[in-house]
C-alpha cells in the first residue's frame, strides 16, 4: 500500500503531462505518480514515464472508465486525483493529503471557484454551468461543496473503495460529490489557484454535450437518492394537472347538475391515481434507501479492518 498515490488521468496531453509530473514529485517527494492514459495518440506516455511516473492504460475511453480503473488497482491511504492539463497548481497538494491523513476527511475538494477560476477561464459557459451545478447540488443535498466539477480532490482509501464508478465521462466529479454527502462522509474545502491551459493544449470537455449530462446526473441520483422528496414532487404536478382539468368540470357540474365532459373527469381520476402511486413509490424506495445506507455503515466497517491490515503490513 502506497502511503499517497498521485493519480493522473491523461488523453493527448503531451503538451503538459511532463511538467505535471515533475511538480508532483517536488510537492510530494514521497508519493507514487500513476499516469493512466486512455488512448492518447500523441507523446503523453512517453513524456510521462520520461518524467517518472508509473504508467498504466484504460483503453475504454472516458474520464469514468479510467478513475474506475484507478480506484480498483491503487492502494493508498492518501489519494491525490489531478488532471494532465496543469490547469491546478501541486504546491496545495500537501494541504490536501494532510487533511486525509492527519484530520481524517474522506473526500477534500480542490475549490477553484473561491479563488481564479473566473478570470482565468476564458469560457463563459463553463462559469455559467459550474455555478448552477454547484448550487443544485447544495440545494437538494442541504451541502456545502463549494466547486463541483474540479478535477483537483484528495480521498481516502475508505471513500475510494466504497465508491461505485457508474458515470463514463466528465459526470464522474458530480457523481463523486453527491456519493460523499448523501453518506454523510467528512468533506472538506481547500481554496486553489486555477490557470486556463496553456497555448495549444485543448480541452476535451464540450460545453453543451457534456453539461446536459451533467445536468442529467444530477437530476437521476436526486432521483435515486432522494426519491421520497422526488416522487412527491413528480404528485403534486400530477395533482395540478388533474386539479387544473377538474376544475371546469366541477364548476359545469355545480350550474347544471350535469357532467358533460365525462371523459375529462375519468382522465383526472386516473392522473390522481398516478400521483398517489408516486408518493407510495417513494416511500418504499425511501425505505429501500434507508436500508442500503445501513449496509454501507456495515461495508465502512469492512473496508476499514482492511484498511488497518494493510497499514500494519506497511
Amino acid at each position: 500500500m502506497d502511503k499517497i498515490a498521485v493519480l493522473i488521468p491523461c488523453y493527448n496531453e503531451e503538451k503538459t503531462i511532463e511538467k505535471v509530473v515533475k511538480d508532483a514529485h517536488e510537492a510530494l517527494p514521497e508519493a507514487v505518480i500513476y499516469v493512466y492514459d486512455n488512448n492518447s495518440s500523441d507523446r503523453t506516455v512517453e513524456l510521462a514515464s520520461k518524467a517518472g511516473a508509473v504508467i498504466r492504460y484504460e483503453r475504454k475511453q472516458g474520464k469514468g472508465n479510467v478513475i474506475r480503473r484507478m480506484f480498483r488497482e491503487i492502494d493508498a491511504r492518501c489519494y491525490i486525483m489531478i488532471d494532465g492539463d496543469d490547469t491546478y497548481p501541486l504546491e496545495y497538494a500537501r494541504e490536501m493529503a494532510d487533511k486525509v491523513l492527519l484530520e481524517g476527511s474522506d473526500m477534500v475538494v480542490g475549490d477553484r471557484l473561491s479563488s481564479t477560476y473566473y478570470q482565468e477561464n476564458k469560457r463563459p459557459f463553463h462559469n455559467m454551468g459550474n455555478g448552477l451545478v454547484k448550487a443544485s447540488i447544495n440545494m437538494l443535498f442541504h451541502s456545502d461543496i463549494r466547486d463541483i466539477m474540479t478535477g483537483y480532490r484528495a480521498f481516502s482509501y475508505q471513500f475510494v473503495k466504497t465508491f461505485p464508478v457508474l458515470s463514463k465521462g466528465f459526470e464522474i466529479e458530480t457523481e463523486m460529490t453527491i456519493h460523499a454527502v448523501y453518506n454523510n462522509m467528512q468533506v472538506d474545502n481547500v481554496v486553489v489557484n486555477y490557470r486556463d491551459r496553456p497555448a495549444g493544449s485543448e480541452s476535451k470537455l464540450n460545453t453543451y454535450t457534456d453539461g446536459i449530462k451533467v445536468l442529467n446526473t444530477i437530476l437521476k441520483m436526486f432521483r435515486q437518492y432522494k426519491p421520497l422528496a422526488f416522487f412527491c414532487i413528480v404528485a403534486v404536478v400530477l395533482t395540478v394537472l388533474s386539479v387544473g382539468f377538474f376544475v371546469p368540470v366541477f364548476i359545469d357540474f355545480l350550474k347544471t347538475g350535469m357532467v358533460d365532459k365525462f371523459p375529462t373527469l375519468i382522465v383526472c381520476g386516473f392522473v390522481e391515481l398516478a400521483a398517489l402511486q408516486s408518493v407510495f413509490a417513494g416511500l418504499i424506495l425511501h425505505n429501500i434507501g434507508i436500508k442500503g445506507r445501513r449496509d454501507f455503515e456495515l461495508q465502512l466497517n469492512d473496508i476499514e479492518d482492511r484498511y488497518q491490515v494493510k497499514i500494519k503490513e506497511m
